[in-house]
């Protein structure tokens, strides 16, 4: 049929990126190159100090090298690629460069959702139960549960990719983003597009919803828990494990709901592209600073490596 024939010639996107003006472009990219250096840097380093310190071979901080590994990867999907389109002429992804890089930064943000939920489970495992801990948490565990947030992303990236990439484009190939999103996508599609709007709603709010259930009860618990503590210190200290996570927690859920799970986030271009540059960049360039600022273990941590590599 023609509008199959049509959907045929779609075999490239152009990405229109911030469309200014090539000065702009240029302080663009640089203002990208450096955030996605200090991304790889912060993340990379949380990774190594995890791992070298055996201080820090405990679940919390196995979930947080996780956390790292997520937020290098779905940056690494978005940022060489963005920077290559606002350093070079050539705009252009191909549909299956297109449709592998959706799906992965799906994968990644997804799984990343789950894992923050997993994580807030582990505080409430650790203040609430501590004799349990050990058990609960123990490695074998502590590994089916990240596996568990991986196949959970991965199922949330198969369906939305899947939807996504059965839809018909006629022709019209210019992506008005730095990447491939389902809103753009969606925005040049010459299909009916209100069931992949429905499903994009239905898949953010469940997970949403189900991550946040977890959140809200594990820190209800914990909250009920550090205020039957008779000691204004101890409180504090217990309390003090979990804001680095409520800090990470309420950038990546504020930014996920306002992009994804509103359905009018779709009709505005722009401010797609700013909500996207937070949480494709910002985020994972903030979160290693958040856990290693506020958490005296992994300051100690990295003094310590610091220290055996200067002497």
């Amino acid at each position: 049929t023609e509008l199959n024939r049509n959907y045929s010639e779609v075999t490239e996107f152009i990405l229109l990126g911030f469309g200014t003006a090539p000065d702009t472009q240029i302080l663009l990219s640089l203002f990208f190159l450096l955030i996605y250096m200090v991304i790889v840097v912060g993340n990379l380093s949380m990774i190594i100090v995890i791992k070298i310190d055996s201080r820090l071979h405990t679940p919390m901080y196995f979930f947080l090298r996780n956390l790292s590994y997520l937020d290098l990867c779905y940056s690494t999907v978005i940022a060489p690629k963005t920077l290559a389109t606002f350093l070079s002429k050539d705009k252009k992804i191909s549909y299956n460069g297109c449709a592998t890089q959706f799906f992965f930064f799906a994968l990644c943000v997804g799984t990343e959702g789950f894992l923050l939920a997993v994580m807030a489970y582990d505080r409430f495992s650790a203040i609430c139960s501590p004799f349990l801990y050990p058990v609960r948490m123990s490695q074998q565990a502590c590994v089916r549960l990240v596996m568990g947030c991986y196949i959970c992303g991965g199922i949330n990236s198969m369906i939305q990719t899947g939807f996504t990439f059965s839809l018909c484009f006629c022709g019209e190939n210019r992506l008005d983003h730095f990447f491939c999103d389902v809103p753009a996508l969606i925005k040049i599609s010459c299909n009916d597009t209100s069931v992949n709007e429905i499903v994009l709603f239905i898949l953010s709010a469940v997970i949403i919803l189900t991550t946040t259930a977890v959140l809200l009860v594990s820190y209800a618990y914990i909250l009920s828990t550090v205020l039957k503590i008779p000691s204004p210190h101890g409180r504090s200290k217990t309390f003090s494990t979990c804001s680095s996570h409520i800090t990470v927690v309420s950038l990546f859920y504020g930014t996920v709901f306002f992009m994804y799970a509103q359905p009018g986030a779709i009709s505005s271009p722009e401010k797609s592209k700013i909500i996207a540059v937070f949480y494709t960049l910002i985020i994972p360039m903030l979160n290693p600073l958040i856990y290693s600022l506020r958490n005296r273990e992994v300051k100690n941590a990295v003094k310590k490596v610091l220290l055996r590599k200067l002497s």
